[in-house]
């Protein structure tokens, strides 16, 4: 996503760690849960059924996957929105929650700043945050990107790790932790398998932290790359409650309809989680997410229409998906005529023929 070129974006076997998509109840797993989630709330198991949706090395005991029951919809509408400035649209929709976008390295060490510049105690910031929450919505702390260094490739400790990790959730008041993970950072195994450990730790002290990992994804599915780093977690016993598949930036030869990609790429990551995660069909439906770049994308003959957006929501809605996304609130508007002419996807406009917030009324449904 950007701020923030997306670039590129390929099966694993199941993997043999601990595993527990939190999104759903588990037996032996905690969700830490109370209200401070968007994601699917637990669905209760039959009597019959074990509830425990992951498969361990250490216990020859096979666990099926949760149950589910009828329920109307439950999806929330999570948007990304800039941790620095305020947009207009930012509220547009009632988000559940927002997606703080987002913390990286300060370029050299292992201290984490908004966008690679704010220290994350910043009062202008931390501001703008208490202002987000008034409506009642709580927020993910964004880490990651497409642009900078993610902490996992500056620190030198998992220790470490953590900490930077837990110094920019306190900051925040945050529970729920997200980790975009793309381009070289999501080649690099060492920083892949530091990530990994750090998490546990993080989790290990906070027992109530949801993580959520944001990944690159094709009309095929995730690449064999997003599919190892979730293994990783798997090995190093990360609880994870969702994975958001960034539905956009396929490539130059997608030339169709967005919203059918969506689709098709949904439908895809889903066969994937419950294969990883050992889920349900219902389960790997409520451990996902989906995040789309409104309007023109950043590869040629990609655009993300209103009729796409809503068709999103719907399918997202049949589905049971955790949440839905978009990149991002301050592109949630019409641009001016220097901004549309341009070749580039524009940073604050969505180039698109649109009201504003527009984008944020289909999705949120």
């Amino acid at each position: 996503m950007r701020e923030r070129d997306l670039v590129q974006r390929s099966f694993l076997k199941p993997a043999a760690g601990l595993v527990c998509l939190v999104a759903l109840a588990c037996t032996g797993c905690s969700s830490g849960g109370d209200d401070t989630s968007d994601a699917a709330p637990a669905q209760t198991p039959q009597s019959s059924q074990s509830s425990h949706s992951s498969q361990s090395s250490q216990s020859s005991q096979s666990s099926a996957a949760p149950s589910t029951t009828e329920s109307s919809s439950t999806t929330s509408y999570a948007p990304y929105v800039s941790a620095t400035t305020a947009s207009d649209t930012d509220s547009t929709g009632s988000p559940t929650t927002y997606n703080l976008a987002f913390v990286i390295s300060d370029g050299s060490d292992c201290t984490p700043k908004w966008n690679g510049t704010y220290a994350v105690g910043n009062s202008a910031v931390k501001s703008r945050i208490s202002a987000l929450k008034e409506s009642g919505a709580s927020v993910r702390v964004a880490f990651g990107g497409a642009s900078g260094k993610e902490l996992a490739s500056t620190c030198d400790s998992a220790s470490g790790l953590a900490a930077a990790y837990g110094a920019a959730l306190d900051a925040a008041g945050s529970t729920q932790a997200d980790f975009d993970i793309e381009g070289d950072e999501l080649t690099d195994s060492d920083s892949v398998a530091l990530r990994s450990k750090a998490i546990a730790l993080l989790q290990k002290e906070r027992t109530d932290l949801k993580v959520s990992f944001t990944l690159p994804v094709m009309p095929s599915g995730l690449d064999d790359d997003s599919l190892a780093l979730l293994e990783s977690a798997n090995d190093h016993a990360v609880k994870v409650s969702t994975v958001n598949i960034m539905t956009m930036n396929y490539g130059s030869s997608y030339a169709g309809d967005m919203g059918d990609y969506a689709e098709t790429s949904a439908e895809a990551a889903h066969d994937q989680l419950a294969d990883v995660f050992g889920l349900s069909s219902a389960g790997a439906w409520q451990g996902l997410a989906l995040t789309s770049m409104i309007g023109v994308n950043d590869v040629d003959n990609e655009t993300f229409t209103l009729a796409d957006a809503a068709q999103v929501r719907t399918f997202a809605e049949e589905k049971q998906i955790a949440w839905v996304s978009m990149w991002s609130t301050f592109r949630d508007q019409q641009c001016e005529d220097d901004d549309s002419a341009s070749d580039d996807a524009a940073t604050n406009c969505s180039g698109v023929t649109q009201s504003s917030g527009a984008f944020a009324e289909a999705l949120a449904g």
